[in-house]
């Protein structure tokens, strides 16, 4: 009858044993412990987290340009075949890998006389550096690309790493500055002003590759003349940061005719218009 007495209370303190043990390899879960380790870079992790960007989405971009900002870009897209251009109009979506972070669409407009390019990307930058927030990411690359372009009075953004060299200085020369062939000639329009094939890009300062101050958070135009053996073309490409997005407008025009180089004034300003217009329709709030 005495061991019987002793069973339970043996049997009661191992219990009590394991449930210590137990509370000890739990990590103090009751006091708000989460049960989760961080891992490095993440939230509650010492090194602390990226601060998400202000926009988590991106645009449909084929759709998001509006037709008649396209018929204005594309002079003569369809010569009245009504169905031709609706083809030409729709554009072809770049091949992306994450949608969520990336997207784009093309539209080419080919004549006798040559062709024009259009292009639209929209990339969402996520910051994977601990302590970096998605917005000063997205200013690094936006300086990045304004330094390659050699960019006048480009202001370096507080967080990019300054490079030997890579301060912005003045315009370069237009030797400098010439593209390297393309893939064809383009289409030459009314608007092409005169000019001989040795001939320099439009020194009017108004033209020049600069900072703009009517787009997004940062923005820039760059603007590139190449003369080939089979024409001539301009290449201009405008380039705007709204918080953590980068969009870039590319526009190109060729002719085959040598003796006439597409306009910077013509170019400029109707990339300068369509990226106004994906800035106040998609990141204007």
């Amino acid at each position: 009858m005495q061991r019987r007495a002793y069973a339970p209370a043996a049997a009661l303190a191992s219990a009590a044993v394991l449930s210590a043990v137990l509370t000890g390899c739990g990590g103090g879960a009751g006091s708000g412990g989460g049960g989760e380790d961080p891992k490095p870079g993440q939230a509650g992790s010492s090194a602390g987290a990226a601060v998400p960007g202000k926009y988590h989405s991106l645009p449909e971009p084929c759709g998001y340009v509006g037709r008649d900002t396209l018929r204005r870009m594309l002079p003569g897209v369809g010569d009245g075949d009504e169905e031709e251009a609706k083809r030409l109009l729709q554009g072809q979506a770049a091949i992306t890998y994450d949608t969520d972070r990336r997207v784009g669409c093309r539209w080419k407009l080919e004549t006798a006389n040559g062709t024009r390019h259009l292009s639209v990307d929209f990339e969402r930058v996520v910051s994977y550096q601990p302590g970096v927030s998605d917005e000063n990411r997205a200013k690094q690359l936006y300086q990045r690309q304004a330094t390659a372009a050699h960019i006048p009075n480009a202001t370096p953004a507080p967080t990019a790493s300054a490079s030997p060299g890579g301060s912005p200085g003045g315009s370069p020369s237009a030797s400098a500055r010439t593209a390297a062939p393309g893939p064809g000639p383009q289409l030459g329009d009314a608007t092409v002003a005169p000019m001989t094939p040795s001939a320099a890009p439009s020194a009017d300062p108004k033209l020049a590759p600069r900072v703009l101050d009517d787009l997004g958070d940062d923005a820039f135009v760059d603007d590139k003349l190449a003369t080939t053996g089979s024409g001539v073309h301009r290449d201009v490409k405008v380039v705007f940061r709204a918080s953590n997005v980068l969009v870039t407008v590319a526009y190109d025009q060729w002719t085959t005719d040598a003796l006439h180089i597409p306009s910077s004034q013509d170019l400029q300003g109707k990339a300068h218009g369509l990226a106004r217009e994906l800035d106040a329709g998609h990141f204007g709030n």
